[in-house]
Formats: C-alpha cells, sequence, structure tokens
C-alpha cells in the first residue's frame, strides 16, 4: 500500500517545471557570518584564479576593493610576471632557434638536403629590430620622445577595436603598435 503523503510529494515535485527541477540549490555566501545567497564569483587567490569563492553582491563588492593580484610581489618580480604575460607565461625563442641557442634545422627530415643548403648560403644580416618596430610606427631614424608619444596616441586611436567594431585584425594591428612602442620607448629611454 502507498503512503498518500508520499505520493502528494511526487506528484507536486513533477507539477513544477522541468527547469526548476534540475535548478540546483541556491548556495550561500562564504563570507563568514553572512547568510545571503552567493550568486557572484571570486577567485580564491593569485594561485587559484579558477577556483571561486561565491559571494553575495555586497561582499564580492568588498573582496573587489580588498583584491590585490601583486600583493607580497616585489617590483621586480611583478615585472618578470608582466613581461611572461605577453607569451601566457610559456617559454618562447626565436623562429628557427631551439631553445638553449641550437640551429633548429636538424629537427626537421631533410631528405633532399634543403635546408642544409640554406644554411651554407650566405644570408644577409637580419634587420635590427629597432628599424622594424620604427617602421611599425611610421617613424625615421633619429626620432624624438615627443614624435613617439604622438605617433603612438594618432595610431592607437586609428586602429582601436572599438572604432572598429571588435574587428580581430584592428586588434592584432593594435597588439604590434603597443608592442613596438614600448620597445621604442624602452630603447630611447635606456639609451
Amino acid at each position: 500500500m502507498s503512503d498518500p503523503s508520499r505520493d502528494a510529494s511526487i506528484d507536486a515535485h513533477l507539477a513544477r517545471p522541468w527547469a526548476e527541477r534540475q535548478r540546483p540549490p541556491p548556495r550561500r555566501c562564504e563570507w563568514p557570518g553572512c547568510a545571503a545567497e552567493g550568486l557572484y564569483r571570486a577567485p580564491r587567490s593569485r594561485e587559484e584564479l579558477r577556483t571561486y569563492r561565491w559571494l553575495c553582491l555586497e561582499h564580492v563588492r568588498e573582496h573587489n576593493r580588498r583584491w590585490d593580484y601583486f600583493a607580497g610581489m616585489t617590483p621586480d618580480e611583478i615585472d618578470r610576471h608582466r613581461r611572461a604575460d605577453v607569451t601566457w607565461h610559456r617559454p618562447s625563442w626565436r623562429f628557427g632557434v631551439a631553445p638553449g641557442g641550437r640551429f633548429a634545422e636538424a629537427a626537421f627530415l631533410d631528405p633532399l638536403a634543403i635546408l642544409g643548403a640554406r644554411a651554407a648560403t650566405a644570408r644577409p644580416s637580419p634587420e635590427p629590430r629597432s628599424l622594424t618596430m620604427m617602421r611599425r610606427l611610421g617613424l625615421e631614424t633619429g626620432f624624438t620622445l615627443a614624435e613617439l608619444k604622438a605617433r603612438f596616441k594618432l595610431l592607437v586611436k586609428r586602429h582601436h577595436p572599438d572604432l572598429h567594431g571588435g574587428d580581430r585584425a584592428a586588434e592584432a594591428r593594435l597588439r604590434e603598435i603597443i608592442e613596438a612602442y614600448r620597445y621604442l620607448l624602452e630603447k630611447r629611454l635606456h639609451a
């Protein structure tokens, strides 16, 4: 014989819409002493950026006010971290050169000795990086710091993705402009 109260609870459960039955129970705010619902996520720490604490609106705002990604790092560590962030914290090296400075041709199967012939021929020396960066910004040799800054501002305004509807090509061009500007600025300041 079935229990009538149990049957009623099953019927009530089935009467709710499917999406409502699939919804997980609400999370509690993880802030000590808070009983509100935790609707907003916040990273636990710099080392655990993809592990979240669930907080209510008031406490996620407090968390954001207190959050300092670089807390406990020295200026040198911050600078190293910022530079490594350009390559997503992965090692990189010049194209054609393996880690350790070896020429990378040995890593390719070359039955026709095409790469060996390339290595034997005299190659023109590569263009200095400064010239490449100056060409990106449209500057001539002997530019001043004021010219560099003015050209940078003009190109950033011209190639900003917001002006191009989020165009990826404009984003890529803007990244090249910023890289060239930083490189030339550092060269100019340390020259």
